[in-house]
């Protein structure tokens, strides 16, 4: 009896043992699963916090609209393909408590950027870079308006570079200015209309004149070889046109019809009646002109004098550009645009008058 009780003690004792054995195996590894685990889900964290390409120049401007969730946000930002993982972003920005901070607004963001990057962007409302987009027909004075009002430099600077800055190592802009208008410099007319990305830290008035001259040789100097090497007409005098063009076309199938009328008015030595270069140099863009306005001495008043004015009267774009070196020939000697800004074309003086008492009385 004695000995069968040792016995029943050592089993009870090895079955101790084995059980003991067993549950530290089992929790050994439950703790190497939940270590690798926590390994693993901090590795994807971290992985998700990552750019999706740091080397990438990528700018993708995305809206985060008024009343979003921070999940509508997280979706957006990644169909536009700037953040890796939205449960991240979510994540993030929870535990850094950003959430509340998320502002609405149109952002310019680089694919370039961390997760934690684009929620500072997000969070403070101010982007690294801001767009900066140059209409058709702007002026020097509206860039410089637009740019003041953007905050990116003082009102009256960019006008003042545009007199001023060396802009000699631009080729192709005019020699002759004596009778350019002082307003634009020698510059006005060759300042490509586009969208810029600009950095408002250290950003001047000088480098971003710079760098539309260098757009406009880009765009327009190296795409034209041809049309520049014809010797009927300079890089001046189509520019010229062409901002003409700008200002008194309202759509793109305008553009060649009205270069075809211009461009036939002023090789048969006619005036070219253009009442925006008349604005232009008495800067009334919007004013009714008066008969005053018509009669003002200036070669810019194409009213009064014949041929192109002395420069460009705004900076044209494309479009425009293309239809100075390529105009439509047609029948039509005038042109003119009723109330609501439809045009009416005429062969004949008659005609255009006919045209006059209908669609502008």
């Amino acid at each position: 009896m004695g000995r069968n009780l040792i016995h029943f003690h050592r089993f009870d004792y090895f079955f101790s043992l084995l059980i003991s054995a067993f549950c530290m195996r089992l929790l050994l590894a439950l703790l190497a699963l939940g270590l690798s685990v926590l390994v693993a889900c901090t590795f994807w964290y971290q992985r998700a916090l990552r750019p999706i390409d740091p080397l990438s120049n990528v700018r993708v401007t995305i809206t985060i609209e008024e009343g979003m969730s921070v999940a509508d946000i997280a979706e957006r930002l990644q169909e536009r393909e700037l953040i890796r993982s939205p449960f991240a972003f979510k994540m993030y920005t929870r535990f850094a408590g950003r959430e509340s901070q998320l502002q609405a607004g149109s952002f310019v963001i680089r694919q370039s950027l961390s997760l934690r990057e684009i929620v500072d962007v997000l969070s403070t409302g101010k982007a690294a870079e801001m767009i900066l987009t140059i209409p058709e027909g702007f002026t020097v004075s509206d860039i410089d308006s637009l740019l003041a009002e953007k905050e990116l430099i003082t009102a009256g600077e960019f006008v003042t570079c545009a007199q001023t800055c060396d802009v000699s190592a631009y080729w192709f802009l005019p020699d002759d200015v004596e009778n350019l208008a002082d307003r634009g410099g020698k510059v006005e007319g060759y300042l490509y209309p586009d969208t810029y990305f600009v950095v408002a830290e250290g950003f001047t008035a000088e480098v971003f004149l710079n760098r539309l001259l260098a757009t406009f040789e880009l765009r327009v100097v190296e795409q034209f070889p041809e049309q520049l090497a014809r010797s009927d007409i300079s890089l001046h005098q189509a520019i010229t046109m062409a901002s003409l063009i700008e200002e008194e076309a309202s759509d793109d199938a305008e553009r060649p019809v009205i270069a075809g009328i211009l461009w036939k008015r002023y090789n048969a030595g006619l005036g070219l009646g253009v009442d925006a270069s008349v604005r232009y140099i008495l800067d009334k863009p919007t004013d009714e002109i008066t008969i005053a306005d018509l009669n003002t001495n200036s070669l810019y008043n194409t009213r009064k004098f014949k041929g192109l004015p002395p420069g460009p009267i705004a900076n044209p774009g494309y479009e425009s550009i293309l239809a100075a070196f390529h105009p439509q020939e047609t029948e039509y000697w005038y042109y003119l645009h009723d109330r609501n800004g439809d045009i009416h074309y005429a062969v004949t003086n008659e005609e255009h008058n006919v045209n006059r008492n209908t669609y502008l009385q």
